[in-house]
């Protein structure tokens, strides 16, 4: 088996949301761990202005710190105010993280949102699931209803996890 290139701690980083047929959402980070599989970042929030969700208000200041997987269907995010204080867990349902360590063309993490994400709010007491009403019309089941199904089985599994206390044991490095 060929070893997997890894990420060295402080190395930039380029995260790529693939969000077809939305437009691409692209930042920089910067690498705090990788060990083959589980690679976390640490990335700023990247919007000009205050985003209000509806559950959590996402604003200038707040630190992301991402955990991507390349065997995973799903990425966790930690969000921060910038405080410190932990506002939730956001979580995206993806297809398994692209990892390219580069230093030419710059190291990347590229991962293929599959509209499915759930929210664990800071205080662990509210679990949220997302996107489910965009999720049916996108026609992912009719194309490809093994990834469809590997979909809603991440969101499930994420769903339990947070109901179980959260994710500090998967999270961990």
């Amino acid at each position: 088996m060929t070893p997997v290139p890894t990420l060295a701690p402080t190395t930039p980083v380029t995260v790529r949301l693939l969000k077809a047929p939305r437009p691409d959402v692209e930042y920089p980070a910067t690498v705090l761990h990788d060990d083959g599989d589980h690679v976390a970042i640490r990335a700023p929030w990247f919007g000009d202005a205050p985003r209000d969700m509806g559950f959590a208000v996402f604003e200038p200041g707040d630190v992301w710190i991402e955990h991507f997987w390349r065997t995973r269907w799903f990425s966790i995010k930690e969000v921060r105010a910038a405080d410190g204080t932990v506002k939730g867990w956001y979580c995206d349902v993806t297809r398994p993280a692209k990892v390219t360590a580069d230093p030419a063309p710059g190291s990347r993490i590229e991962v293929s949102d599959l509209d499915l994400d759930l929210w664990l709010s800071g205080d662990l007491t509210s679990v949220l699931r997302l996107d489910e009403d965009e999720f049916d019309p996108s026609g992912l089941a009719a194309r490809e209803p093994e990834t469809a199904a590997r979909a809603t089985a991440s969101l499930d599994e994420l769903e339990a996890m947070a109901r179980a206390g959260g994710f500090k044991a998967l999270l961990a490095w």
